[in-house]
């Protein structure tokens, strides 16, 4: 039950960021930079769809060029590929 609780928790709380992704209130990168501990396991493409105007196109492109999978999750980033997407978001 509290396994169960505490994915529900996850759940919803990674449903609200993804609603400031996409009203802008909140940047890829700063989540990218320093994310929270209930993001770590997300997947960096479930994450970039929720960024206005990104596709599964344009994200399938985006983790293509920065040398990631599409099953890579946040927490698993390397600094390399941490600091290459961030990079790419900023232009």
């Amino acid at each position: 039950m509290e396994a169960l609780k505490r994915a529900n928790q996850i759940r919803t709380r990674r449903a609200k960021l993804k609603k400031d992704l996409r009203a802008g209130n909140v940047s890829a990168q700063s989540i990218l930079l320093s994310p929270p501990e209930y993001l770590l396991t997300a997947k960096v493409s479930e994450m970039l769809m929720a960024v206005p105007k990104f596709g599964q196109v344009k994200v399938n492109k985006i983790l293509t060029q920065c040398r990631i999978s599409p099953s890579k999750t946040i927490g698993g980033l390397s600094p390399r590929q941490r600091a290459e997407l961030v990079s790419y978001l900023r232009r």
